[in-house]
């Protein structure tokens, strides 16, 4: 199965310090052997952005440049917003980008690697699939 990895995922494994996210970065490199990774436009720009150095954010463009960015549809942002007003109903609350992650998971059957607790709260609305990893 596909897996859409979230920002604070890359976030980590892409971190200086490795040592101490060993296991998220293991995970994330098998997914990437496997080619289950999927990568949507506005992660790559929450990736990419807050960088400092012209030098690092060439270099990680060009390890992202590998990544095909998943086609994002008008059935994806209808759906996005739909689960948006649905979670609101039920006082949870995140961010666009989450839902629109939400929403492209659920078209196409693939899981969401996250270690955000908002999905957490939104699975227990809508149905969602969490990419787990033992012991994290």
């Amino acid at each position: 199965m596909k897996v859409i990895v979230d920002t604070c995922v890359w976030s980590l494994a892409l971190r200086r310090d490795v040592a101490s996210n060993q296991k998220i970065v293991k995970e994330l490199s098998e997914l990437i052997k496997d080619v289950r990774v999927q990568l949507i436009g506005p992660i790559r720009q929450e990736i990419l952005s807050g960088i400092k150095s012209d030098l690092q954010f060439s270099e990680l463009r060009d390890y992202l440049s590998v990544f095909m960015d998943l086609p994002i549809e008008t059935i994806d942002y209808e759906k996005a917003a739909e689960f948006y007003n649905t979670c609101r109903k039920k006082g949870i609350q995140v961010s666009n980008i989450d839902f629109l992650i939400c929403a492209l998971a659920f078209h196409r059957d693939f899981e969401i690697f996250t270690l955000d607790k908002d999905f957490e709260n939104i699975q227990k609305i809508i149905p969602i699939k969490l990419y787990k990893i033992m012991d994290v």
